[in-house]
């Protein structure tokens, strides 16, 4: 219901606004008044730069990656008991002369035990990176002696083209004379 009560009072002002600006019009037509726009005159020239500054627009960007890290290997008093031991260099030259100096009746060499594969301690690390970018160039430049500065969409070079326009100020229109 109020909403209604608004939209009544809204058409009502709406219809009593518009004759007042028609009266307000024709006034200004009563009056005497004529609004003429004059033709902008309009001709490209070029301005010498003196600088250009790019405008860096900076980009996050993330992503997930896998870093590893060695693990440092066992030492021989923190191997459990019962292990088999990686027999030294001594210990394997001592193995190899002994048996061909003895009768034949050699022990069997023990087979010889792989050395253990580092293992890797390996996780997810999120890694960020910033970007820079241009995305405008901030210009000074110079036209009949007068600096000016502005920002383009692209770096114009040593010169810059300029659009110049020429139109008459006139603070008011002037009343025409009366008859």
């Amino acid at each position: 219901m109020r909403r209604l009560l608004e939209l009544t009072l809204l058409g009502m002002a709406c219809c009593a606004l518009q004759p007042a600006l028609a009266q307000e019009g024709d006034a200004a037509q009563a009056e005497g008044r004529i609004r003429v726009v004059p033709a902008e005159n309009v001709k490209i020239e070029y301005a010498q730069v003196l600088r250009v500054e790019p405008v860096y627009q900076t980009l996050r960007a993330s992503r997930t990656e896998e870093r590893c890290e060695p693990v440092a290997p066992v030492r021989e008093k923190d191997k459990p008991v019962g292990e088999v031991k990686d027999p030294g260099v001594f210990t394997r030259m001592y193995d190899s002369v002994k048996g061909m100096f003895s009768d034949g009746k050699a022990e069997p060499a023990p087979a010889p035990v792989p050395a253990p594969a580092p293992t890797k301690n390996c996780r997810l690390v999120q890694v960020d990176r910033q970007f820079q970018r241009p995305i405008a160039y901030d210009v000074d430049y110079v036209y009949k002696g007068t600096k000016y500065r502005s920002r383009l969409a692209e770096d114009p070079g040593n010169r810059l083209r300029i659009r110049v326009s020429v139109t008459p100020w006139e603070a008011e229109a002037p009343a025409l004379p009366s008859q």
